[in-house]
């Protein structure tokens, strides 16, 4: 129960303790108990962690000036605003409040030298909601949600169940790496969970690729530029942030092989803020894009502007006036039997005497009343 200070380091860096129990009785069954307790001059955080204490406290910061602005612009465009803000809304509570957790985590570290492992836990399962949701965020804005149609309609489904998978797999991903050593994570069942992770970003990525694509065809067709301009945009930094993880990803791979020790040990706590640094670029680029103001409506979908779908060919100026000429051409024959019985009947007054009609066939001959009311009904029937 004795603590006692072994030893003191001058500098930062990585260190090896070895332990030695000696006994002179070979046969003797010994049980030897010992807390090994580091402590720096910011507390007890590790040299390799102490890093990320100051990044969650920068990006909580970020994300609450993120969560101020975005909350008075919503306050002060509050009669037009779109459903997409109040989804990018959600995604900055979010974001904001898994900061603050894993700061919380960290924290708590550095001062007691004890992990919460259920704050540590709470803090696993609200990143996993948080990159869920924005990666739904994504899909629906390039499937042109609010934007360029009303509704999901049949991609509902979709979207849902990529939501429900990621999560998933998310959730078991980071509970994974807070339960498990690193040997652990980096045998089969470690190695299975983190492919099922790659495969399902790659599979978004390339659905949001098409998404946007299939998007901007359908304002091109029907000249919208306002939002083509939009995309256009959300498109390029969609391009940015993708490219940006490849090089990531290719340096990581040559700085920090898994089969040699590592040497720059100052930047590893990059393998994990660069992704919170890219995600957060995203986000501003879509706060900036969709942010709520007075020409809310011109972003907004429209039926009267929106109207139609990918698949309806457009009407030509020729097929439009044919279609009159056929409307013409139909009232022309009904016109024509018309003009015909009148002529007759105007042929046989004027040819025919009267009196002679009378005087041979007064029975069969209609009185002047009953040819009036013929001429009516046939009139009435063309």
């Amino acid at each position: 129960n004795s603590t006692e200070i072994v030893c003191k380091t001058r500098k930062r860096d990585v260190y090896a303790m070895v332990f030695y129990a000696a006994t002179n009785d070979a046969k003797a069954n010994v049980t030897v108990t010992i807390n090994v307790n580091m402590k720096n001059s910011w507390g007890h955080l590790s040299a390799l962690d102490y890093p990320n204490l100051a990044f969650y406290a920068i990006m909580t910061v970020v994300y609450s000036l993120f969560a101020l602005a975005w909350l008075l612009a919503l306050v002060c465009q509050y009669k037009d605003l779109l459903r997409v803000q109040f989804w990018i809304g959600a995604v900055i509570a979010l974001s904001m409040i898994e900061m603050v957790f894993f700061f919380s985590q960290y924290n708590t570290v550095n001062v007691t030298g004890e992990e919460g492992f259920s704050l540590l836990m709470t803090a696993e399962l609200v990143s996993a909601a948080k990159r869920t949701l924005a990666r739904l965020l994504v899909i629906i804005i390039s499937l042109g949600f609010g934007i360029v149609k009303p509704r999901l309609g049949p991609n509902l489904i979709l979207v849902t169940g990529i939501g429900v998978v990621y999560f998933t797999v998310a959730a078991v991903e980071g509970i994974s790496r807070t339960m498990v050593s690193s040997e652990e994570i980096n045998s089969t069942k470690g190695r299975v969970v983190t492919l099922a992770m790659v495969v399902l970003d790659v599979g978004i990525i390339y659905f949001v690729y098409a998404s946007i694509t299939d998007t901007m065809r359908t304002l091109r067709l029907r000249r919208n530029t306002v939002k083509l301009s939009l995309y256009r945009h959300f498109s390029n930094a969609i391009i940015f942030a993708v490219v940006a993880s490849c090089t990531f990803l290719v340096w990581d791979f040559l700085e920090y092989p898994s089969s040699q020790c590592i040497q720059n040990w100052q930047d590893i706590w990059l393998l994990d803020g660069f992704w919170h640094i890219i995600f957060c670029y995203l986000l501003l680029a879509m706060m900036v894009l969709w942010r709520p103001s007075a020409s809310n409506n011109r972003c907004a979908y429209s039926p009267l502007i929106d109207l139609g779908s990918n698949n309806e060919p457009e009407q030509m100026p020729s097929e439009a006036f044919e279609g009159m000429k056929l409307h013409n051409l139909g009232q022309e024959r009904k016109t024509v039997p018309s003009t015909s019985v009148d002529d007759d009947l105007k042929w046989v007054e004027e040819n025919i005497p009267t009196s002679l009609v009378d005087a041979a066939v007064p029975v069969l001959m209609d009185s002047e009343d009953e040819i009036n009311i013929s001429r009516f009904e046939v009139s009435k029937m063309q």
